[in-house]
């Protein structure tokens, strides 16, 4: 059972894809995408798949409490829509963005903008033991 005011108190579920909200083919979609993701990479540390324009997860996942995708998730929407402005500034009209890269002293963060261009799947991972561009790979195919 999903109670808001106890998973405060204890932090995300972990090592389960957890859909947020009530249950719509959006969030399904967003479940499966999860799914698919852990498939190609069962490393990897915490994933969401996130609508961009408000910020709002719809299926998360994380194998550390102190990792929490959800806490995240409205920067990460944040991140796309600046680079797309930016972008749009240097008249890269021919251009779509695909995915940011984020790079940290033992992680890679992932953000891939999904094919519809409103959802955002944001993975991180240990950078020791995950390959680049297998990852990249993975998500550029968790859709099919």
């Amino acid at each position: 059972m999903n109670i808001p005011f106890l998973q405060k108190l204890t932090g995300p579920v972990l090592h389960r894809v957890v859909g947020v909200g009530a249950a719509t083919a959006e969030r399904t979609a967003a479940e499966q995408v999860l799914h698919r993701v852990l498939a190609g990479l069962p490393e990897l540390l915490a994933a969401a798949v996130v609508r961009i324009a408000d910020g709002q997860v719809l299926a998360s996942y994380t194998t550390a409490r102190e990792l929490n995708p959800d806490k995240v998730a409205a920067f990460n929407a944040e991140v796309v829509k600046q680079q797309r402005q930016a972008l749009a500034a240097l008249q890269q009209t021919d251009e779509a963005l695909e995915d940011i890269l984020i790079t940290l002293r033992t992680q890679f963060h992932l953000l891939r903008v999904l094919a519809d261009g409103r959802r955002v799947l944001y993975v991180a991972v240990d950078c020791r033991d995950t390959n680049l561009g297998i990852a990249r790979e993975v998500l550029r195919t968790c859709e099919a």
